[in-house]
């Protein structure tokens, strides 16, 4: 039987340079148990069900010699940049394989915090606006939402920090949500166009916010 959780739980999400993961490692800090659901679609990949659904669906060359889920080669084919980042329609069928495996595993460790609860929950993920994830059944997934966003430009500049090259970082930042879109579903929105110090301040006005909710 299933305990719900007395705990806020928060989704957070961000295009790609915005700062989301440094805004999580800030509220985790302050107290907050953050999930990185993209560390679970990683996971996900090793759950035999899901490399077997994989398998079928994209063939034997997204395998590795071990028998694992070449994460290289899948990637290739879903999110190939010459084919628009999985335009030919591969990127929903991998969604559609790992996406259920991911809430359930996200209900799982949900399920596991109702003895002891945090302050609060945080789900971690790129793609909120999205997709269902983090949307469990009976209420049990994320209630508010937090976006983290960035200019264009400064999110040009961190990726090319990170080494990814202009061509690459802009085509990625296409594939996603835009900020208006992410926007449409913001309980918070904490813009990060500074160095960590100010994105730390602003964070703190955020947790006690929250903090008074929870």
């Amino acid at each position: 039987m299933r305990h719900a959780v007395a705990v806020l739980v928060i989704g957070l999400c961000g295009g790609i340079g915005a700062g989301k993961s440094t805004v999580a490692s800030l509220l985790a800090e302050r107290g907050a148990h953050v999930i990185d659901v993209d560390a679970i679609g990683r996971e996900v990949l090793t759950f035999d069900d899901v490399r077997d659904r994989i398998r079928d669906a994209f063939g034997e060359g997204v395998l590795a010699a071990d028998g694992s889920v070449d994460r290289a080669a899948l990637a290739g084919l879903v999110f190939a940049v010459d084919r628009g980042f999985g335009g030919d329609g591969r990127l929903a069928d991998l969604e559609a394989i790992s996406h259920p495996a991911i809430n359930r595993e996200l209900a799982r460790r949900l399920d596991a915090l109702a003895g002891d609860p945090p302050p609060l929950v945080v789900l971690d993920m790129a793609v909120l606006v999205e997709s269902e994830l983090g949307r469990l059944p009976d209420g049990r997934g994320y209630t508010q939402v937090i976006v983290v966003e960035a200019d264009p430009e400064v999110r040009l500049a961190r990726l090319a920090d990170r080494g990814m090259s202009a061509d690459d970082a802009r085509a990625r930042m296409a594939a996603q949500a835009t900020d208006a879109e992410r926007r449409t579903v913001a309980d918070h929105v904490l813009t990060n166009n500074g160095d960590e110090a100010a994105l730390d301040a602003k964070v703190n006005a955020l947790w006690a916010a929250l903090a008074g909710r929870a």
